[in-house]
């Protein structure tokens, strides 16, 4: 299972960054690569296509490549992925998966903080999402109400509600007076230097001198 995170550096870091094959074989993690991606997409013919029979073109419907996605590890095995798509003055959850032998542990749970917790860090107030109607007691454990004026409608063989929660953006929310290295860092990464503020150390001439 995702352990409840001790007060070491692990504590500090963010949900979505307690991830590191050698020293922290069992967290989440943003996936930034192709392996990651086949990583969630194994997780997820697994769920959906493997227990739901969902077809696979409704499953992987065009919007992956359009999305982030988050990936929760135990012992480096893939467990659980949720996708995030962001729109104007909204985010979305969506596709959350966990492979049946870790659904005893608290992956699911962990997997909705941390990305609430990339929304907040993105700076949104408003997220949003569906919920099967025989699962809605879990993401009202989270704070998700039914959207005012939804109506349940159906896709892939379910029944679905929408759902909204409103959030407080992080204090270290993302937005325009950040260093712009900040602003450049990977998806996810932005507590830590990224390679190309780590390039500065190249000391490029920005104005190079007329002779």
């Amino acid at each position: 299972m995702i352990p409840r995170r001790p007060d070491t550096l692990a504590e500090r870091l963010p949900r979505y960054a307690t991830h590191d094959r050698l020293l922290r074989p069992t967290g989440i993690r943003v996936v930034t690569g192709l392996e990651d991606m086949m990583r969630v997409a194994a997780v997820r013919s697994a769920v959906y296509i493997g227990e739901q029979s969902c077809p696979y073109d409704e499953e992987f419907d065009g919007n992956d490549l359009a999305a982030t996605h988050l990936l929760a590890l135990i012992g480096n095995e893939p467990a659980g992925c949720m996708r995030l798509r962001f729109f104007g003055d909204f985010a979305k959850l969506e596709r959350l998966a966990v492979r049946k032998e870790f659904r005893k542990s608290r992956t699911a749970f962990e997997l909705v903080r941390a990305s609430v917790d990339l929304c907040k860090e993105k700076g949104y107030r408003r997220i949003y999402g569906h919920a099967r109607e025989d699962l809605l007691p879990f993401w009202q454990h989270f704070g998700f109400r039914l959207k005012e004026n939804g109506a349940p409608f159906a896709f892939s063989d379910h029944v679905f509600v929408e759902m909204t929660d409103t959030i407080e953006p992080s204090p270290s929310a993302l937005s325009l007076k950040d260093d712009p290295y900040r602003l450049i860092r990977p998806e996810g990464a932005w507590h830590v230097p990224g390679p190309l503020e780590l390039s500065a150390a190249r000391h490029p001439h920005l104005h190079s001198p007329q002779i």
